[in-house]
């Protein structure tokens, strides 16, 4: 019998190969760090010194990457190097230092400390805490005089397995190496996802039993079940991957535009953060941009950014897509992305605090300037851009925000990642131009369930029965009203949810450039009514696995018959 183990699948596909494991971490024996060594008084300063040129350095090799990546990657990068250079954390580790302590055991010590802290804050704060691990054992490191801690580059395609993968490593994979990601911890929207979509390999999260799957062993990974096959048969593994490769192939020629089988269009759009990624993602087959996230404007800002500064970031997105559609969505920061120019204060729970459009109650100044900014790069351009604000959940506020934008002659709209939001979608329907679902977040909120949590896996599938009942009645109050309704959450990656979702009533489709291909061809397959019934179908399950599997069962029989001669 070949041995199967089961994880959430988060990207489709299928990969067979000899498995990998990252290499060894800096030893954290108290030898390595000198625990229970006091550095002598007069010691101290250059101790402390020592340690902060590591977290400069590593700092700077993060952001050196974030420079050479696009998309997610280049801006998970970027938080990331802002971990290496937060204040709080070198404070801590100094101020550890100044009592004696060296720099090894401080840097492991303070970042106890923090990861702590984050874990018992849960939600986007407690995602960062590998992250955060990962900035220590570089700088750790470096401290020791060791290579750069990471993944291995394999020598033949493999498949790449961890406990969890920290953002550095996972945007530097080359997909012609490491050919699926396999996790045991972290969950469908962590950074390890998101980024694997952005490359275009099979991942799946929360798979328990992995650590006991040695290095170069044959495995088989079916990133559409979630099942991993340990040693399967050789002749049967290459078939499968066999016949994906060419059902790929097939996928590869897709041109768009998006739309079903009997003809109903499906707009297929983007997801991009800055003008590399959306000139990349202008190379794939989307009809436009349905998320340009604007974070890396204003992260890692000692001061806000001027409008003209904005104005000239922004014109690079609405460049690279001129005359076609593009959403913007304003300023998501606070929680794990917080404004170094904004003294927030501190909140028992970030995730459900002040993030996202909620900052414009303390600062309406930063909203006002960065709408300024966008409605002056749309003067360059052809396009006239849609706007939406971030963490909305009640009508007054997204009344409040369409009254500016409109005033600057855009288009007004929010996002749903609330479930007040998605419960009171009529009249906030009634307030706005369109609106777009942000299913990672919408998925954590519903089922309140922190998204990094692998023990949570199953509760932050988007494929969430009640999470699609929201999702149900936002695109019933757009269709009542004639208004646009998207999604860009990363649910919209997946080819069979995404079916779903059309079924649903949801007009456009954004996620990874890398996705587009799959899933408008899947779209192309199957008809609106085939859509509606596999909607159907995953409304009347109670569990995730079983809306998949029923909606995919009507899908498959849908599509084959489409395939007949």
């Amino acid at each position: 019998m070949v041995q199967t183990l089961t994880g959430t699948p988060v990207v489709g596909g299928l990969a067979y190969g000899p498995a990998v494991w990252p290499g060894a971490r800096p030893d954290h024996s108290a030898q390595t760090l000198g625990t229970g060594v006091e550095i002598a008084e007069d010691r101290r300063a250059d101790e402390v010194a020592r340690f902060v040129n590591a977290a400069s350095v590593v700092a700077g090799r993060l952001r050196e990457r974030a420079s050479q990546n696009t998309g997610a990657a280049g801006e998970v990068l970027t938080a990331t190097a802002g971990l290496a250079e937060d204040r709080g954390w070198i404070g801590a580790a100094s101020g550890l230092i100044a009592k004696g302590a060296t720099a090894e055991s401080a840097a492991v010590a303070a970042t106890k400390q923090f990861a702590e802290v984050f874990t018992k804050l849960g939600g986007l704060m407690a995602e960062r805490v590998t992250d955060l691990n990962d900035v220590r054992d570089r700088v750790l490191a470096e401290l020791l005089g060791l290579p750069e801690p990471g993944v291995p580059t394999p020598e033949v395609p493999s498949v790449l397995l961890a406990d969890d993968l920290a953002p550095a490593d996972t945007a530097g994979l080359d997909p012609s190496t490491t050919i699926a990601l396999v996790t045991r911890l972290g969950g469908p929207t962590s950074h390890t996802a998101i980024i694997a979509r952005q490359l275009g390999i099979p991942c799946v999260v929360a798979v328990a039993g992995l650590a006991a799957v040695a290095a170069g062993t044959d495995i088989l990974v079916d990133g559409n079940t979630g099942e991993i096959e340990i040693a399967p048969d050789v002749v049967r593994a290459r078939a499968r991957v066999t016949g994906h490769r060419d059902h790929a192939a097939t996928v590869a020629r897709w041109t768009g535009p998006g739309r079903t089988a009997d003809g109903v269009a499906v707009s297929v759009l983007a997801n991009v953060a800055d003008g590399a990624s959306a000139r990349a993602a202008a190379d794939h087959p989307v009809e436009g941009v349905g998320l340009f996230r604007t974070e890396l404007a204003f992260l890692e800002r000692a001061d806000e950014p001027s409008v003209d500064e904005q104005a000239r970031i922004y014109g690079e997105v609405l460049g690279a897509f001129d005359g076609r559609k593009v959403v913007v969505r304003t300023l998501d920061a606070g929680s794990d992305k917080p404004l170094r120019f904004v003294t927030q204060p501190e909140e028992a729970n970030p995730a459900l605090g002040v993030r996202g459009d909620r900052i414009a109650l303390a600062h309406p100044e930063i909203r006002a300037h960065q709408l300024d900014a966008i409605a002056l790069a749309a003067e360059h351009t052809t396009t006239k851009p849609w706007v939406m604000a971030p963490m909305i959940a009640s009508p007054a506020e997204a009344a409040a925000f369409a009254a500016e934008v409109r005033g600057r002659g855009l288009v007004a709209g929010v996002m749903v990642e609330v479930p007040a939001a998605a419960i009171l979608a009529p009249a906030i329907l009634a307030e706005v131009d369109f609106v777009s679902i942000g299913t990672n977040d919408l998925t954590q909120y519903t089922m309140a369930a922190d998204r990094m949590s692998a023990d949570l896996a199953s509760l932050t599938d988007p494929w969430q029965p009640a999470v699609l009942h929201l999702i149900a009645m936002v695109a019933r109050a757009g269709r009542d009203q004639g208004k646009p309704v998207g999604v860009c959450g990363e649910a919209a990656a997946d080819p069979n949810l995404a079916c779903v979702l059309v079924g649903l009533g949801v007009t456009s489709l954004s996620s990874a450039p890398a996705a587009a291909a799959a899933v408008g061809a899947r779209l192309g397959r199957v008809t609106s009514t085939e859509c509606r019934a596999a909607a159907d179908a995953a409304l009347a399950t109670a569990d995730p696995a079983a809306a998949r599997m029923a909606a995919t069962a009507v899908l498959d029989g849908a599509s084959d018959r489409t395939d007949e001669p």
